[in-house]
């Protein structure tokens, strides 16, 4: 079995990002990030009405394929309900996202978007990384950006991120946010996404 997400409403500018996520995940293979099993691209030409007159357009549709992950998200599993989890697999769990998180900052890349819902579950409860859409891949000579897009899920940025820099430390700011919620069994702050232009 396998996991598809349809990429929708694929505008040009997005085109280079989703090339960029695409290429990441073809680098990357770890037993705590997600596999990814590959990809499908299409542009067709389509006759719209536009203004009361037909154009033609181009339409872009990409999917994305990865391995299929039953238990869902650790989203679900922190709340009073984690109380429920063994402590044995909150340990395999927090040193699982731990595991992942190094290779991936050893592959020089920044997730920018780590919280539980970008953590899915296999049969085993082992973690796997996933959702690679906004992050930064580093050249060999950096170890940092500036950006003056702000981007993410509130709770689980770094403060540090509004002034636009980035760098491995928003993805570890965001893993002790994760760890302290799993402990915890509960939410540190309300979900909500951050785009600004």
């Amino acid at each position: 079995m396998m996991a598809v997400k349809k990429l929708s409403k694929m505008l040009e500018m997005h085109e280079t990002k989703h090339n960029e996520e695409v290429g990441c995940l073809m680098t990357v293979k770890h037993k705590n990030i997600v596999r990814f099993l590959g990809y499908c691209a299409d542009t067709q030409g389509k006759a719209c009405n536009f203004e009361g007159k037909i154009v033609l357009a181009d339409v872009r549709q990409r999917l994305l394929c990865y391995q299929y992950l039953p238990n869902g998200s650790l989203d679900k599993y922190i709340t009073d309900a984690s109380y429920g989890l063994e402590w044995r697999t909150c340990y395999r769990i927090i040193k699982g996202i731990c595991e992942g998180l190094h290779y991936l900052h050893e592959k020089r890349i920044v997730h920018l978007d780590l919280k539980p819902a970008n953590i899915l579950l296999d049969d085993n409860m082992v973690p796997k990384i996933a959702d690679f859409g906004l992050s930064k891949r580093f050249g060999d000579k950096e170890s940092r950006a500036i950006t003056s897009n702000l981007f993410g899920s509130m709770g689980y940025l770094a403060p540090e991120f509004s002034n636009g820099e980035i760098t491995v430390k928003l993805d570890i700011y965001s893993l002790g946010i994760i760890i302290t919620e799993i402990l915890t069994g509960r939410r540190g702050y309300f979900q909500e996404n951050v785009r600004h232009n």
